[in-house]
């Protein structure tokens, strides 16, 4: 094997394990959602309705950055369209989409995330709501563009989230915190008579700061 194909071997088992957490930690049902990862000119991508738990080193499915099929037997998901812009305008090399149940609450009542956390600032600011369009369709790409600029996540309304990074780990962990900050925000809403503090812009800003050097070297 060489070793592109070991790198395109590593990069699907990688995506399988996350699609799989995806389904497992409660943020899609059934066949809902997808993942892709970029390798090279590549993108690596989950196929359309197939169980993530049925899919195998065989199933590697794969278009260029047009959006041409050019590995695998199974077809793509629907939802390519919104992959590939993330590829074609950012850095990504990982995108998570999916239908977790907070965050889609969320994107039905407000038009951006309020404020509740600080980790917000991990995903370059407050989080927008992309406006509804068909699944699958050129449109919502666009609304979602819009929705990710100088950010590196967003809702859909009345669908989902999606979230990219450096890698399927870092995309899956921004996926997680969105829907742990929109359960947040839904669950410190619900008392009747109160309304929960938020942060200022200037707070934010400076967790941002401090953020840019959190981590081991």
């Amino acid at each position: 094997m060489s070793d592109d194909e070991a790198a395109i071997a590593a990069a699907w088992a990688e995506l399988i394990d996350t699609a799989r957490r995806t389904a497992a930690e409660g943020l899609v049902v059934g066949t809902s959602g997808n993942v892709s990862v970029r390798v090279g000119d590549l993108v690596l991508v989950t196929p359309t309705g197939v169980p993530y738990d049925r899919l195998g080193p065989a199933d590697t499915v794969a278009v260029d950055l047009e959006g041409r099929q050019v590995r695998g037997v199974l077809r793509p998901t629907s939802e390519i369209p919104m992959h590939l812009a993330v590829y074609r305008h950012t850095d990504a090399r990982a995108v998570v989409h999916t239908h977790a149940v907070h965050a889609t609450a969320v994107s039905t009542l407000v038009a951006e995330l309020p404020l509740v956390h600080y980790m917000t600032a991990a995903l370059g600011g407050p989080v927008r709501v992309a406006p509804y369009a068909l699944y699958g369709s050129e449109e919502l790409a666009e609304h979602m563009l819009r929705a990710l600029e100088d950010r590196t996540g967003c809702l859909l309304r009345n669908h989902g989230t999606l979230t990219y990074g450096t890698g399927l780990a870092q995309a899956y962990d921004r996926t997680a915190q969105l829907e742990w900050m929109c359960r947040l925000w839904l669950t410190a809403s619900a008392l009747p008579g109160r309304a929960p503090s938020l942060l200022s812009r200037d707070q934010l800003d400076e967790v941002a700061e401090r953020l840019r050097g959190y981590g081991q070297p």
